[in-house]
């Protein structure tokens, strides 16, 4: 029965990717539709948002299809797309490009506002980042959940300040952006809490249990070969009840609020083509796909 239960899930997982590639889609299309009525600077802004979105919807589709519990080494199919230095390479990659996501916005505020917040926060976020990124790249190899202690109280630490930038940046803003920005507030905060109270708690549990166990971690060189060879197959639910829930928060609202970002730009660059007169000579700038 339990293997069922993984099976269900699972399923569910690759139809929430299947809909997330199609949401994508529609995106890519929104913006061909309206790339001739765009400045090029308008256009440009867009397309790095719809680039790096695919990095994360693509990213999260695949490892969607081949769930990998990275430290006892678990898969649903034993193939090397399923390895662990496949699913984290792939994590990290689409980690990143999501960030990237958020950099332009900031950027974007940052022009259109003159927030020195909007232009600091990014460049502190994205470097916890990619501390967090190798502190995760530890865990992995060595398989001492201290790391994923460190890793996921600096993605807290990074979206805390991304709720302040947020929240700082809310009032400058146009009346009508302000609700998706109030979204992205909200659920920013329930990650935090979420990370703080459970995420946290239960690496540090993991840890604390290593230690008083004598467990042996592998070092760097052993991890590398060991994430690249070994698989273990396995659908018992009490092995992978831990990791069902943020994946599956991971897989869906996230990559939402990613193709969220490509609309954000799009809306912003409609707003910035209403509000600014057409100027007599030339006129928008226009692409082809």
């Amino acid at each position: 029965m339990t293997a069922v239960n993984v099976t269900f899930w699972w399923y569910f997982l690759c139809a929430t990717a299947v809909f997330n590639v199609l949401a994508w889609a529609v995106s890519a299309a929104a913006l061909r539709r309206d790339q001739s009525a765009m400045t090029a600077d308008s256009y440009i802004a867009c397309r790095r948002q719809l680039i790096l979105s695919a990095i994360y919807v693509f990213g999260c589709a695949f490892r969607s299809a081949l769930p990998v519990y990275d430290i006892p080494r678990l898969c649903l199919i034993n193939g090397w797309l399923s390895s662990v230095v496949v699913g984290r390479s792939v994590a990290t990659i689409a980690e990143l490009s999501f960030i990237a996501q958020w950099a332009l916005l900031f950027r974007e505020r940052a022009g259109s506002t003159g927030s020195p917040t909007a232009k600091i926060v990014p460049v502190a976020i994205g470097f916890l980042i990619v501390i967090a990124e190798i502190c995760s790249w530890y865990s992995v190899l060595t398989t001492s959940n201290l790391g994923h202690v460190a890793e996921e109280s600096l993605w807290a630490l990074s979206t805390m300040l991304f709720v302040a930038s947020m929240i700082a940046v809310v009032p400058r803003c146009a009346s009508s952006r302000r609700p998706l920005y109030l979204v992205w507030c909200v659920a920013g905060a329930a990650y935090v809490a979420y990370l703080l109270l459970v995420d946290v708690p239960m690496y540090w549990d993991r840890w604390i249990v290593d230690e008083e166990n004598g467990r042996q971690y592998l070092t760097f060189a052993q991890g590398v070969l060991d994430v690249s060879h070994r698989r273990v197959v396995d659908f018992q639910w009490q092995d992978w009840k831990t990791e069902i829930a943020w994946m599956t928060l991971y897989f869906s609202v996230a990559v939402w609020i990613s193709i969220s970002l490509i609309h954000a730009a799009l809306r912003g660059a409609q707003r910035r083509r209403e509000s600014e007169p057409r100027r007599s000579l030339g006129g928008p700038a226009r692409f082809n796909a």
